[in-house]
């Protein structure tokens, strides 16, 4: 394969990101030469990726927050969905865990996945709060 190269330094990333880059206009035939050579690249610049810039999974809450600020949702709507505006204030706030049923509710009213909401994450006691307020 005609100037392929582990990709170790960010030049190497820019330099791979401009060879695939060809392809994307012209895509080659799978199985050809420069098919092979774009799967290639598509590998090590995956690696390189993941490695240097991975990518976490936002914890529930955050995953929530998300996609009430891309929807345009008030916290009323989330309220809509687990059952009071306490509840949603509260599970916002880090307060309350998010249940299993308001999981299931977020999932199917809103599509967020539930691999996300069913991850474990820290609630926020009061000495956090005052602490985080302080600041």
């Amino acid at each position: 394969m005609e100037n392929i190269r582990p990709i170790k330094t960010e030049a190497d990333y820019d330099w791979a990101i401009v060879e695939i880059t060809k392809y994307f206009e012209n895509e080659p035939e799978v199985g050809s030469p420069d098919g092979d050579r774009f799967d290639v690249l598509a590998t090590l610049i995956e690696a390189y990726e993941d490695k240097h810039y991975p990518i976490t999974t936002p914890d529930p809450i955050e995953a929530i927050q998300a996609h009430m600020n891309m929807a345009g949702y008030k916290q009323a709507a989330l309220a809509d969905v687990i059952g009071s505006r306490s509840r949603a204030s509260e599970v916002l706030s880090k307060k309350r865990q998010l249940t299993m049923d308001m999981a299931f509710k977020l999932n199917r009213d809103w599509h967020i996945p539930a691999e996300v909401l069913i991850q474990p994450y820290h609630l926020v006691n009061d000495d956090q709060r005052d602490k985080a307020s302080a600041t």
